[in-house]
């Protein structure tokens, strides 16, 4: 018996096109390629460079930033100097083995950051670290 294989227009095309779906998973990561880089939230600081090794991470650390202007930020939120100990408590959930980086623009003045390190400290919280921007090669 001999098959013919001539294709009528009634039969199903077999193949799949794949062409539309790379085109469309192309453009998806031209999307996410762009957006990554703004995804990064947080206060706009100036850090200084350093060229100490980046701490391991095991889980979220709670960040407190000094910006140029003086402002205290929990995470993203603004916090008044007499408030500070209060709101980092309520965030850590009452644990001061919580980890907290501190990020102080490099414009403020050393002693207003060594100032909140301390009042941290004194408050029972015992991992508190700086953070810096990795040193560059000029």
């Amino acid at each position: 018996m001999a098959f013919k294989f001539n294709r009528s227009s009634k039969e199903p095309m077999s193949e799949i096109n794949v062409t539309p779906f790379v085109d469309v998973m192309l453009v998806l990561l031209i999307i996410f390629m762009v957006t990554a880089p703004l995804l990064t939230v947080g206060v706009q600081v100036d850090l200084p460079e350093s060229s100490a090794d980046s701490l391991p991470e095991e889980q979220e650390p709670l960040t407190l930033t000094i910006n140029s202007k003086g402002e205290i930020f929990i995470q993203e939120s603004k916090v008044k100097y007499d408030k500070i100990i209060a709101k980092v408590l309520a965030v850590s959930k009452n644990r001061t083995d919580t980890r907290i980086y501190v990020r102080g623009d490099k414009t403020i003045n050393y002693g207003r950051v060594l100032e909140i390190m301390g009042l941290l400290s004194g408050a029972g919280f015992t991992k508190v670290a700086l953070i810096s921007e990795p040193y560059k090669e000029r």
